[in-house]
């Protein structure tokens, strides 16, 4: 698959509500066709296994391509990303991740009866396809694209676009080698064209004021309530109240 030329505008625009379907692994012709997008980088290398690929700079705003000839999906590849100032990472692909959300997730939450929806939305650190990371989700559903920021990629909101989950208004994002303790927010493009900064409502912690981020947070407390828990299920619930005459 060889991305349109209007694709990879509004990648490059941040106004396209599906990344996934642009950048990422897709098949192609007998083989693997892998896109990036690395704003500012003077090369972008795939490493599949024995197989490495330097990939050709496609679009003026930093979409990097190249095909992997004879691989297969799903392909297990790391990005090396080089840039002018000699400083050089390593790291996976985000958009080589299915979505974290699930078909009955969606459907509750599209229905508003999803009853544990704190545990699908917001910051969570999790193993997704073998590797661990921070599932990013967040309800803006009347944004035109959603990305999310922090200490990971120095606030660049070109680098971490999420993906529109459809009606849900739930955008979501999956980032590898992400964890504990990182800042975040939510940059949010709105219909009139306006980036807009937001921390996240279902935030486990956030900066102390005046600062205002977000921060990945997993907790480590230990619940000792289990016995009085127990007793408190067990006790013999109180008799209705009694109506006296004349009330």
């Amino acid at each position: 698959m060889i991305a349109a030329a209007p694709d990879l505008e509004r990648i490059v625009k941040r106004e396209h509500g599906n990344p996934h379907s642009v950048l990422g692994a897709h098949e192609y012709d007998g083989g693997i066709v892998v896109r990036a997008l690395r704003p500012a980088a003077q090369a972008v290398t795939v490493h599949a296994g024995d197989k490495t690929v330097e990939l050709e700079q496609v679009h003026p705003g930093g979409v990097f391509e190249g095909i992997v000839p004879k691989a297969v999906m799903p392909l297990d590849y790391e990005l090396e990303v080089d840039y002018p100032d000699g400083n050089v990472f390593t790291l996976r692909d985000p958009y080589a991740f299915a979505p974290t959300f699930g078909e009955l997730d969606l459907h509750l939450a599209g229905e508003g009866r999803h009853e544990r929806l704190y545990e699908r939305l917001g910051a969570h650190i999790i193993e997704h396809q073998g590797t661990h990371g921070t599932a990013f989700a967040v309800w803006a559903p009347n944004a035109k694209a959603v990305s999310v920021v922090g200490d990971f990629n120095s606030w660049d909101g070109r680098l971490h676009q999420m993906r529109s989950l459809g009606s849900t208004g739930i955008w979501e994002l999956f980032l590898p080698d992400v964890g504990d303790g990182c800042n975040y927010k939510y940059e949010i493009l709105t219909q009139q064209g306006e980036l807009r900064l937001k921390a996240d409502p279902y935030a486990f912690k956030a900066e102390l004021p005046p600062k205002t981020a977000s921060v990945v947070y997993r907790s480590t407390h230990e619940w000792s309530d289990d016995q009085w828990a127990k007793a408190r299920g067990e006790t013999v619930p109180l008799p209705a109240p009694t109506r006296k005459p004349g009330i």
